[in-house]
């Protein structure tokens, strides 16, 4: 097993027995990185991530102009490319995963606009 196989096995098991990330973008303006505590949910190979605000949010803005991202778990930071979805029918599924994570109604309760969601891969 190499070095990344390790990583990313040591990953997937925290992310596992975690309930929030924080996630690092790069400010489309300012170009300086900036932090933030996101919820998330797991499917496979998959970090899915759901912007409270749609394609509203600030840090989903931030990723659609630069998809190099870090998030951190614990004390461990991860560099990882971020892919936006737009497909509804994807976003349905990531929906989804966050209702069964976190539960249906702190998703009505904190998510607002369902029209954009992220996916990171977590193999190499």
């Amino acid at each position: 097993m190499s070095l990344k196989d390790d990583l990313s096995t040591k990953l997937k098991r925290d992310l596992r027995s975690a309930d929030e990330i924080q996630l690092t973008v790069v400010g489309r303006k300012s170009g300086r990185k900036i932090p933030r505590p996101v919820w998330f949910g797991l499917q496979g190979e998959k970090l899915l991530l759901l912007p409270v605000s749609g394609s509203k949010t600030q840090w989903y803005r931030n990723v659609s102009k630069d998809p190099n991202v870090e998030i951190s778990v614990g004390k461990d930071v991860y560099k990882l490319h971020a892919k936006t979805v737009s497909n509804q029918q994807r976003i349905g599924e990531i929906v989804g995963k966050f209702k069964e994570k976190y539960g249906d109604g702190d998703i009505k309760r904190y998510y607002r606009n369902f029209d954009s969601a992220v996916e990171l891969s977590l193999s190499s």
